[in-house]
């Protein structure tokens, strides 16, 4: 049998003695040297139980808010009623089971028992260290806020209580794993986010039965529709004002406490292609960002397959030039195309996660200095081909373009089936990739919304911030995925006029 944080055969609710309530304490926390259990007397009559995490909990305040006043109670005892008067913390709250009084322990706020009450005192005094508010690597703008998510969940709600000032914005808060007890907070905008989908996003939280949520990863993997796509069917953003420009359209956040990435949902193909700087800039700047973006989706997907492919079988499609300058490269090359192109993605992979791996200080240069190196020797060497190394330099660099490390991946990992195909079968096999590939997105949902929605199925006003980045003016429908909920986001006469001469 599985064990559970409280043994079904204790009590639940809390004893009003307090040898009974030190007892179950005690043996629950048995072996851990970092719970501090402190008895003392409220005045000289009432015994008193104090059970707090050593470095969890503000034991300075803890002094001066609690065990002061109460030491300095009336001697002859005290009442619920002067105890909560006594007792200077606002975030306090009464508790009368041992599971509420662990889940206060844990998560570092202190508890007090009591002798002859059956109930508790759970003090929000929790103390920790935590990392400070900085800028997002991985999703860094030129123009726009340089905020981003840490990993206290009470300072990811915080930040988006700053972006949305309306009451409307919800907070739903649970708790996911049977031992790391991880707080999950379920946000969305009242009244712009559909009630089905908030619905549906609870009851795949509630179904999870889990040791242990360590990220939000762990999260999307869970509740994901299809576990098995490697396409990213829900969006993870360190950003801030990622999170709140999502919920102004009707998307439900995730935030997990101890991950700095809050997860979305629903998300669209198109939605993993845009960048939060696409909104921060002119819209014919924007627009053409994101055509460049759709550009070199295309191009790191297919340009290697598409390479060899030619190579291998359409040499005809080559210009004459070209080809004997290419057939000239490859004369004293013993591989074929598509060994070639595979060693060389290989290699430019390994080096790539070789600089991630490594300290910032020498990531970048090894990352860099080994490819050049390594690239120049191979074609030195007579391993590889000067327009191969060319061709997987300009792919490495196109796969750099995408505004979300998932989706980067999955184009680097459906580069290598879309070789082969291609290695085999020539044009024929990348397109029969592509159809494949096609196909599949048609049938992915997330959470029950169209992967390719606004293209296929096509909805022409969504088209507005798809195709191009359209001007804010025009943009005065909710671009909604789930159901048409509250259309109308701004007013329809924000178009900026000249003055008049």
């Amino acid at each position: 049998m599985n064990e559970t944080p409280i043994n079904e055969e204790q009590p639940r609710l809390l004893s009003p003695e307090l040898a009974v309530n030190q007892d179950v304490i005690t043996s629950l926390y048995e072996d851990c040297t970092d719970i501090i259990l402190h008895p003392f007397k409220i005045g000289e009559a009432t015994d008193a139980l104090l059970v707090y995490i050593d470095n969890l909990s503000d034991t300075d305040l803890l002094d001066q808010q609690v065990l002061s006043p109460l030491m300095q109670a009336s001697p002859t005892g005290i009442t619920r009623a002067e105890l909560k008067n006594r007792i200077q913390v606002s975030a306090s709250q009464e508790i009368t089971t041992y599971d509420d009084a662990i889940k206060s322990i844990s998560r570092g706020d202190p508890v007090l028992f009591i002798d002859k009450m059956n109930i508790a005192m759970s003090l929000g005094l929790g103390k920790w260290e935590k990392r400070s508010i900085e800028e997002p690597i991985a999703e860094s703008v030129v123009r726009g806020p340089r905020l981003g998510f840490t990993e206290t969940l009470g300072v990811n709600t915080s930040m988006l209580r700053r972006s949305i000032r309306s009451p409307s914005l919800k907070m739903k808060s649970l708790t996911v794993g049977r031992y790391s007890q991880t707080e999950v907070v379920v946000t969305y905008i009242k009244g712009i986010a559909d009630p089905a989908l908030i619905e549906e996003v609870c009851q795949r939280l509630h179904r999870i039965d889990i040791d242990g949520i360590l990220d939000s990863a762990y999260i999307e993997e869970l509740i994901t529709d299809n576990p098995y796509t490697p396409f990213p069917t829900m969006l993870s953003t360190e950003r801030p004002d990622v999170v709140s420009a999502n919920l102004l359209e009707g998307r439900v956040g995730i935030i997990v406490d101890g991950s700095p990435f809050v997860l979305l949902a629903p998300v669209t193909m198109f939605s993993l292609l845009q960048s939060p700087e696409d909104y921060y800039q002119t819209y014919w700047a924007g627009s053409m960002i994101r055509w460049l973006r759709y550009l070199f989706f295309l191009v790191a997907l297919t340009i290697p397959s598409a390479y060899v492919a030619i190579l291998t079988y359409h040499q005809e499609m080559i210009p004459t030039t070209l080809l004997l300058s290419v057939a000239k490269s490859r004369e004293e090359i013993p591989f074929p195309a598509l060994v070639e192109a595979l060693l060389m993605e290989v290699t430019f992979e390994a080096l790539r996660e070789a600089g991630l791996r490594l300290p910032k200080q020498v990531g970048a240069a090894v990352s860099i200095v080994g490819a050049l190196v390594i690239g120049q020797a191979a074609i030195s060497a007579g391993l590889v081909s000067s327009p191969m190394v060319m061709v997987v330099a300009f792919t490495g660099v196109a796969s750099f373009t995408f505004p979300r490390y998932t989706l980067g991946v999955t184009v680097r990992l459906l580069r290598f089936p879309l070789m082969f195909l291609a290695g085999f079968l020539g044009l024929l096999g990348l397109m029969l990739g592509i159809i494949t590939i096609v196909i599949h997105l048609c049938t992915l949902r997330s959470f029950g919304v169209i992967y390719l929605s606004t293209v296929a199925p096509l909805k022409k006003r969504a088209l507005k911030d798809v195709l191009f980045r359209n001007p804010l003016w025009t943009r005065d429908m909710r671009p909604h995925l789930s159901e048409y909920y509250n259309e109308r986001r701004q007013s329809p006469h924000l178009k900026p006029r000249p003055p008049k001469s």
